[in-house]
Formats: structure tokens, sequence, C-alpha cells
């Protein structure tokens, strides 16, 4: 199923494609390589990943050697243990990318190369260190997709039941960031990505939005619907609704009762 092996590139390859996947990772040296367009600078400390059918050429300085591992197109049939390796291992190849390994990673790579270099002729032994070291890296991938994933998790659906329900309070950054599991300035991010404002405008936005959804419907006092939805007093009301609504509470009442 892997066919791995030590390579020097060369100073130039033409442009080629192959039918199966494949990952070169930087061993020694620097080298270049084009994958669908895409460049990428390969050193010691990262590795790219060629999904098959991907157009790709790639050149090398004299000292480069890089690990090459090529993933058998041929997918073992689901009713054999090797088909669950192959798919856990196939995941990293959705698309082309370059991986920048960790420090412990980067050590197994090395660690296999001199394995590779002192028996290259056990190929048991050099599909294995492979699978391991697509393992490792299909496994960072995953936590990479997670990570971002939560970046992205925030609900602001959820965000406006908080606040509603807490109107009446003086709802801080600190209280939303909490109800999000995010620190402050994760939260601060996060927010301004997905909502596309900041959390204080937001917040400033659900008050005048249900300050004047009572000063139509209902007959309560100015001073009673600034203190349900947050605001001071009935004076910083009525300034944040003219400046941010063009409006003012007496008009919103008086066009209830024209109504």
């Amino acid at each position: 199923m892997l066919d791995a092996r030590l390579l020097k590139l060369p100073i130039a390859a033409h442009q080629h494609r192959h039918e199966h996947h494949q990952i070169v990772i930087g061993v020694q040296g620097e080298a270049d390589l084009s994958v669908d367009g895409t460049g990428s600078h390969l050193d010691t400390w990262k590795a790219c990943l060629v999904p098959t059918e991907a157009r790709h050429d790639y050149c090398g300085d004299h000292q480069n050697h890089v690990m090459v591992i090529n993933l058998d197109p041929s997918t073992p049939a689901i009713s054999t243990p090797n088909h669950a390796d192959y798919e856990r291992m196939v995941r990293v190849f959705e698309k082309p990318r370059t991986i920048h390994m960790d420090r412990r990673l980067q050590g197994l790579v090395q660690f296999a190369a001199g394995e590779f270099d002192r028996s290259p002729g056990n190929q048991a032994m050099q599909g294995h260190l492979a699978a391991s070291i697509l393992y490792c890296m299909a496994d960072r991938v995953v936590d990479q997709r997670v990570r971002t994933s939560h970046r992205h998790s925030l609900n602001p659906d959820a965000m406006n039941r908080y606040i509603r329900a807490n109107l009446h309070k003086k709802i801080r950054v600190q209280d939303l960031a909490s109800e999000a599991c995010l620190s402050v300035s994760r939260f601060h991010e996060v927010f301004r990505e997905v909502v596309g404002t900041t959390p204080h405008q937001f917040l400033l936005e659900a008050r005048l939005d249900q300050a004047m959804k009572l000063l139509i419907s209902t007959p309560l006092s100015v001073s009673e619907i600034s203190y349900r939805v947050g605001f001071s007093s009935q004076s910083a009301l009525t300034n944040a609704l003219r400046k941010h609504k063009g409006t003012t509470p007496t008009k919103l009442q008086v066009r209830d009762n024209v109504a």
C-alpha cells in the first residue's frame, strides 16, 4: 500500500502528474515545488502533499534530500483490515497543501530517514515508518480542522438569546466571552469574523431594537423601558435612539397612538 524512499531532487524537473497520492518531506537542504500552480518552499521542517492527478514540478539545491512516500492508488478492499488504515491516511490528500512539522514530527522524519539510509533494502521497515509518519500528519490535519471549526463555532443566535434574557443587566464583553467559552481576546476576534461587527455594537443594536419594540407596542414609560433594556437613564436611551436610529421615544410612541 505504501512505497517510501529517500531521493535527491534534480536541479529542475518537468511538470508531470501521477495516479497516486504523494508526499514529499524535506530531510536535508532545500527545494521548491509547484503543485497545481501553487508554490511551496520545502526545508527540513515542511512537507508537501501532492494529491493524485495534481500537476507538479520541483527543483532542489545541491544538498537537498527528501523522503518521498507514495500511497498506492489501488484502495484496499473494504473487507480487508488494510482498508481502515488506508482511509485514515488518505484523508490528508484532499487538496495540495504544505504541512509545517512540529519538533516531534520533524524528529520522527529525521529518525526514519536515518533508518532508510541504514537499511535501504528493508522495505517492510520503511513501510511501517512511512505509515507512522502519515498517521501523525493525518492526526495533525484533523486537529487543525477542529481548531478551525472551533474558531467559527460562535453562534450569533445563542448570543442574541443570552443578551435578550439579560438586557436589564450590565452585560460585559467578559460575560459574552464566558457564555461562548472563549477568552476575551479570542472572543473579540471570532465575534468580528463571524458576526461582522464588534460585541459592543451588537449589544447596543439589541438594546435599541428591544427598546423600539417596547415603545411601539406597550404603554410602559420611557424611564421603565430604559431600565428594562439596560440603559442607565431615559436620556441615555433617547440620545442613543437619535444617534443610531434617527428617531426618539416620543416619535415612536406617537406613531403607535396614530396607528
